[in-house]
């Protein structure tokens, strides 16, 4: 039974010291390729598609026109009445209700 052991503690740090040499070779690049991994992991999981959503968002702000149905971020809908000093949009709200927002407020165009 101590043969055994003997041998078998023989054979493990045997292989451990046949797999150092590959082991350091790789630590001294594994932290830098998982950093590089991760951060295209946040980009194409999380930046990219976040980008993609606003540019939509943008290029849908610039396109609006009178009588467009939109929501603005407070959760207001109304139709667009007329733009002010290009910044501005005058929404109608109700009957002849009218409220002046900024552009940047219009979250999303109802079709």
């Amino acid at each position: 039974m101590l043969q055994l052991t003997g041998i078998a503690y023989a054979a493990s740090e045997g292989a451990a010291q046949g797999g150092q040499g590959m082991q350091s070779a790789l630590g001294n690049y594994s932290f830098i390729i998982l950093m590089v991994a991760t951060i295209a992991i946040f980009y194409f999981l999380l930046i990219r598609p976040q980008k993609k959503k606003e540019k939509e968002r943008q290029d849908m702000i610039t396109a609006l026109k009178k009588g467009d149905k939109v929501v603005t971020a407070g959760g207001m809908y109304g139709i667009v009445d007329s733009f002010k000093d290009g910044d501005i949009v005058v929404l109608k709200v109700s009957g002849n209700t009218k409220i002046e927002f900024i552009k940047s407020a219009i979250q999303n165009k109802i079709p």
